[in-house]
């Protein structure tokens, strides 16, 4: 996955809450394989209708933020199941991060592992930056993981708080698995070691 530093995109306001990672990805659509690709699916049943026309009403139809890659969302984005299929719709449509005041735990937890990042942001905040997006479509965003802002259309930046080893993870493009694994040659060291120690185990 990319490194995460600093993005100025254009940002998509959803303004609807409780959406679910059954909204993000339908369930018949998880058995395709990750290399396959989600972003096509993002949001299905929600950008098109039954005969696979775009639905006109639905925000990411619209060519002002086609080439959207904030989303700011409202209260409990991505609740509902556990797919990681959700955060890999997003990531593969090309969001990269989304603002809103609350996560679903789950899907809070599988952004991170997957280069998405999640911002938590008061809800005041949230609902004034998707106003001002809504007023002024195709308006961009910053968000700085650095100094951990989100900067509005406004020019009023947001504070906001993020683990230091998610962080870490996000801007170095790497996840759990792959930082552990930075560490392979001191973990052969210690086993070794410690196996010379403990023979008669």
């Amino acid at each position: 996955m990319e490194p995460f530093h600093r993005l100025d995109a254009v940002a998509v306001p959803l303004s609807v809450a409780n959406i679910d990672t059954d909204q993000i990805i339908p369930a018949r659509f998880l058995w395709r394989k990750r290399r396959d690709g989600f972003g096509h699916l993002l949001f299905h049943d929600l950008r098109f209708n039954d005969g696979g026309a775009p639905k006109p009403d639905f925000v990411l139809n619209r060519n002002v933020y086609r080439d959207a890659r904030i989303l700011v969302a409202d209260r409990n984005f991505g609740c509902g199941s556990s797919r990681e299929h959700a955060v890999w719709a997003l990531y593969d449509y090309g969001i990269r991060a989304v603002v809103a005041p609350s996560f679903g735990d789950i899907f809070f937890n599988n952004s991170f592992q997957n280069g998405l990042l999640p911002v938590v942001l008061p809800a005041e905040r949230v609902s004034a930056l998707r106003g001002l997006l809504e007023q002024s479509p195709g308006s961009t965003l910053a968000v700085d993981l650095q100094v951990q802002t989100v900067t509005g259309p406004d020019g009023i930046a947001a504070q906001f708080e993020i683990d230091p080893f998610r962080k870490e993870c996000l801007m170095a493009g790497t996840d759990d698995i792959s930082f552990t694994l930075g560490y392979r040659d001191r973990i052969a060291e210690f086993e070794n070691a410690y196996e010379a120690k403990v023979r008669w185990l």
